[in-house]
């Protein structure tokens, strides 16, 4: 990225791992992208006091009930390849501009009917434990 404006640790690494960056490059940046999540956090806990902050589980991801670690792992797995390949596919130079849309329509239009469905398993199972 010419920009250098990945901000996701996965992203990083994808680029490391492309050897589009040093070694040296991407251990500072996640360090950095690391140390302005901890920045950030703090500005929430900040406007929210500490209270809220503390009540809401602290901004710290949780797994709703009826899914177990497993699930939450394979959501994040999936949801990381995209943003990677979303990514990647954006910024390939070998790519021309008429056909730079065709990965990323592909996948937006494999990934919304899943999204579609879990999400409407998932209001469906809450909606009937709540009966």
């Amino acid at each position: 990225m010419c920009s250098g404006g990945h901000i996701n640790p996965a992203v990083t690494f994808g680029l490391f791992l492309a050897r589009k960056l040093s070694l040296t490059r991407a251990v500072f940046y996640i360090i950095m992208q690391c140390l302005g999540a901890i920045c950030g956090a703090g500005v929430v806990k900040g406007f929210q006091g500490s209270h809220n902050y503390e009540l809401q589980g602290g901004g710290a991801n949780v797994v709703n009930h009826g899914y177990t670690k497993g699930d939450g792992l394979g959501a994040e797995i999936v949801g990381t390849f995209v943003l990677v390949y979303t990514v990647f596919s954006a910024t390939d130079a070998k790519r021309n501009a008429r056909d730079s849309h065709v990965p990323v329509s592909t996948l937006w239009f494999c990934f919304t009917p899943c999204v579609f469905l879990f999400n409407f398993i998932t209001v469906l199972t809450v909606s009937i434990d709540a009966m």
